[in-house]
């Protein structure tokens, strides 16, 4: 416990952590280790029902995934990827390419999912510049997005109404309505023409101005879990294309099964022009990610000058290390039979539906894939002190669930047991019940 102790006095002398208000937050809980979906901390266990922040496709330390870790440090840890390349790079941009739909096929790799969105926007902005359309310099995002926190990234999320403070520097964004919807919705329709219609508008008045459309297929993650339907996502891209605009996917949250398919995109039957990838690529192990081109986009940056190239790079893109790891996550879908978890994992989200439903405390419960969510009827914005309570209360179970607001959500590893998940649910209910009654009202 001393060592704990130690720990965290240190780390709140020099450490700043991310999204966290130290004027306000509460001393972090310290992990000593993880395995399967179990964090270690401080003597106790902790259910990790949100995969380390939605990384944690396949749990935590698995034995294969640490081989294939442990047998790349021995061979190959780094090399700069700027006239050098390996084979665990080429061998996983192929095998994305394999997995993703039509001319999908030219990988550029990164290190997280707000660089991925990055260079997507990048590439959409300067394909046009190659093309000699300058005009084309207006993106198009939705309410409540949120494409991560580099600056083009902020930009697309402004939606999401958390960097108010750059908004002056953002570039140029127009913010289109994102129909959300939910079990038992009775007014997805209206809400879908209303964006549809929005998203008419501008095409038919500055269509020639925009270079392209971001959104987070099926699912909204930061927003709190806000869902869309499959049609409406092949009617918006369909428009888009159509009008020339470029469609750019934000998977880093929704790919490698997390709803239901190995991506979003396979459920609406559509092919965008980028994809980023990120998070659940290397099951959490390594910092990856990847924004995957079609082969057309590419062609637009071919020339004999460098003024024509994509003008971007990282010291690890394509971390020989991070590529060996993702090989081994995508193989657990295989070997393990992981959609077929993903699947169970739904059936039983959504044998709670009926059960949440009939709370009076709960609204708009919804099920996708691996994720279960709902809203809280009294739960606030985000940090909230209701979110807060609960959070706390949840961790002081042993349980890392963290509200969002009024968004409560659970998205374990796809290995969780069934036992695990009973008592899962159970520990949820408990926490709204105990928030309910006000036995929350005091930390």
């Amino acid at each position: 416990m001393a060592a704990a102790e130690d720990l965290i006095a240190r780390d709140r002398r020099y450490v700043w952590h991310p999204y966290t208000q130290h004027g306000t937050e509460g001393e972090p809980t310290v992990i000593a280790g993880a395995r399967r979906v179990l964090s270690y901390a401080e003597g106790r266990e902790i259910l990790d029902l949100i995969s380390s922040w939605w990384t944690c496709t396949h749990g935590h330390s698995h034995p294969k995934i640490n081989a294939a870790l442990a047998r790349q440090a021995s061979e190959l840890e780094h090399v700069m990827f700027a006239g050098f390349t390996h084979a665990p790079a080429v061998d996983l941009a192929e095998r994305l390419a394999g997995l993703l739909p039509g001319d999908l096929n030219r990988v550029f790799f990164s290190d997280n999912g707000s660089t991925a969105v990055e260079v997507a926007i990048k590439i959409a902005y300067q394909s046009w510049v190659n093309r000699g359309e300058t005009r084309r310099r207006i993106l198009l995002a939705f309410d409540g997005g949120y494409h991560g926190d580099t600056l083009g990234a902020m930009s697309v999320g402004r939606g999401s109404q958390m960097f108010g403070a750059f908004r002056k520097l953002m570039c140029q964004v127009c913010v289109l309505p994102y129909p959300a919807t939910f079990e038992g919705d009775d007014a997805a329709d209206e809400r879908e023409a209303g964006a549809l219609s929005a998203l008419d508008a501008l095409l038919t008045g500055r269509g020639q101005t925009i270079a392209a459309l971001i959104i987070e297929p099926m699912m909204q993650g930061a927003a709190g879990m806000r869902f869309c339907r499959p049609s409406f996502l092949k009617r918006l891209v369909e428009r888009a294309q159509r009008s020339g605009v470029l469609v750019i996917f934000d998977e880093v949250a929704t790919g490698f099964g997390r709803t239901g398919t190995m991506f979003a995109l396979e459920q609406a039957g559509v092919v965008p022009d980028l994809v980023c990838l990120s998070k659940g690529l290397t099951a959490g192990y390594m910092p990856l990610s990847a924004t995957v081109a079609r082969d057309g986009l590419f062609d637009m940056f071919l020339g004999h000058n460098f003024d024509r190239a994509l003008p971007h790079g990282h010291s690890f893109t394509a971390n020989p290390l991070a590529c060996a790891v993702a090989h081994a996550a995508l193989n657990l879908y295989e070997e393990e039979q992981t959609m077929a978890r993903i699947a169970h994992i739904e059936s039983r989200h959504r044998a709670m539906l009926d059960v949440l439903a009939a709370r009076p405390d709960v609204v708009k419960p919804r099920v996708l894939g691996s994720v279960l969510a709902f809203e809280v009827k009294e739960g606030g914005q985000y940090q909230s002190e209701p979110s807060r309570l609960l959070r706390a209360w949840y961790l002081s179970q042993g349980f890392n669930i963290r509200p969002m607001g009024s968004t409560v959500y659970l998205l374990p590893p796809y290995c969780i047991t069934d036992d695990e998940l009973t008592r899962a649910y159970a520990g949820m209910i408990e926490g709204l019940d105990r928030l309910s009654s006000g036995a929350l009202s005091r930390p």
